[in-house]
């Protein structure tokens, strides 16, 4: 399993926006995700990084794994 990297969080929205996710609304301190068809939403802190076991938790509840995401993050 792949080492999941220290990112700041504008890296992880644009990353999730390149595997289909969308910026719903900011609260506070928060990045809200929505994605159609996906029942989940993913909250991403606004801190000066997201921490590797949130950020693993975030590719869990999008039910991706941390391989597509390190692939999505490249491009």
């Amino acid at each position: 399993m792949p080492l999941v990297p220290v990112l700041k969080p504008r890296e992880v929205v644009k990353a999730f926006e390149k595997l289909g996710w969308e910026v719903a609304r900011q609260k506070g301190s928060h990045i809200i995700l929505t994605k159609e068809g996906h029942i989940a939403t993913l909250s991403v802190p606004n801190h000066p990084e997201v921490a590797r076991g949130t950020l693993r938790s975030l590719i869990s509840r999008a039910g991706i794994t941390v391989e597509e995401f390190l692939e999505a993050l490249e491009k």
